[in-house]
């Protein structure tokens, strides 16, 4: 433990943005060859697998962790802090990597069983689909799994508990971009051109009420807008502007209805006052999907390593690239507590003062152990 929880703070200390984790990738590869693992470097770029065999068993398994950190100044003060400056693990993947490296260990040097484990290292998660980058680089073909498991700390679970459940868990994530343009003028004389401001600030207020007029009340979908941006002076009506956000859901159906209702008021609100606007609407994580029987293995391997279980009530509107995997093969995803079971976490996900809690490092390392003694059953 203290080899790992040295090297979760190391990896804390100097976080490296998507698709360029060559530092964290370097110490990965080095850890699983110092095990005697086969290790296969640049999947997907910066992605590492490491493939451990025992015994002649054909099934095989895949466990996954991200290695990426975000661009967020770190404001929290442990003796670890950020060495890269506006760059910071504030989602926990440096746990998440260190978990996945001692369960390595762990399933060489004192776990039997029978059959093939991939450790699968992936690079950028974070808004950049890492994932699909390795299985568009062969992940699946190279490395056979017939199961993928993932792994997520969350700080709304106390320390000691875990949740997944079956069908949805993460949300489907897409980002909208917006502009208005078509206007300005001086701000004095607004009669003599259309208000970019004005229309964009009514396009605003409208498409907040897509989910609430569009969507059935019982489908969970979100859609925020995050940046409004536009204007140079005080006395000036800017030619363009622009309007960013995100839409979070589960359904396809939904999805398409929220596409199609943004289209048609970003067209209509704007000509309304005489503007135009262009949108661009990407897709770009699709839902995380547990499979029955897989998230049924994930709940007894959280129980069997002694964490207390339950089944989340609900999915979360929080997104993950785990997803594509859990498309191409049958998985599952699970949270792992990591906090006081507030309702409010003093350091959530994503924010300048979180830290990994590196008391749950064994829960993670026992799970993934579990997971492989399940799926890969030892004859003897």
């Amino acid at each position: 433990m203290p080899r790992l929880i040295a090297l979760r703070q190391d990896l804390h200390a100097h976080p490296e943005l998507g698709f360029n984790e060559h530092r964290t990738a370097g110490i990965v590869a080095a850890f699983l060859r110092e095990l005697g693992l086969e290790v296969h470097e640049g999947v997907g770029k910066t992605g590492v697998v490491g493939v451990l065999r025992k015994g002649s068993g054909s099934k095989s398994i895949g466990l996954r962790a991200d290695m990426d950190a975000l661009p967020i100044i770190e404001q929290g003060a442990p003796e670890y802090v950020s060495q890269n400056h506006g760059v910071m693990h504030a989602c926990g993947h440096d746990g998440h990597t260190t978990m996945l490296l001692g369960a390595a260990w762990l399933l060489t040097k004192s776990v039997e069983f029978n059959g093939t484990v991939n450790f699968i290292f992936q690079p950028a998660e974070e808004g950049q689909a890492g994932a699909k980058a390795m299985i568009d680089d062969g992940l699946f073909s190279r490395f056979p799994c017939d199961t993928v498991f993932g792994v997520h700390n969350w700080p709304e679970l106390a320390e000691g508990e875990a949740q997944t459940r079956v069908g949805p868990i993460m949300a489907a994530a897409d980002r909208f971009d917006i502009r208005v343009f078509g206007g300005g003028g001086h701000a004095a004389q607004p009669h003599l051109s259309p208000d970019t401001m004005l229309a964009t600030s009514e396009l605003v207020v409208q498409l907040n009420t897509i989910i609430s007029r569009c969507i059935d009340p019982t489908d969970p979908a979100l859609l925020t807008v995050t940046q409004v941006q536009g204007g140079f002076s005080h006395n000036m009506i800017p030619a363009e502007a622009r309007i960013t956000g995100t839409v979070r859901s589960f359904d396809l159906r939904a999805q398409d209805i929220i596409e199609a209702s943004l289209r048609r008021l970003a067209e209509h609100v704007p000509a309304g006052h005489g503007l135009q606007a262009e949108v661009k609407y990407n897709r770009y994580y699709p839902a995380t999907v547990n499979s029955a029987a897989e998230a049924e293995v994930a709940l007894q391997a959280a129980k069997s390593a002694g964490l207390a279980t339950s089944v989340a009530p609900k999915p979360a509107l929080t997104s993950e690239d785990f997803s594509f995997m859990l498309q191409e093969r049958p998985g599952a995803y699970l949270w792992l507590g990591q906090g006081d079971g507030s309702v409010k976490p003093l350091a959530p996900l994503h924010h300048p003062k979180y830290d990994f809690n590196d008391k749950i490092i064994p829960n993670g390392v026992r799970f993934y152990a579990e997971v492989v003694k399940q799926q890969l059953k030892n004859p003897s």
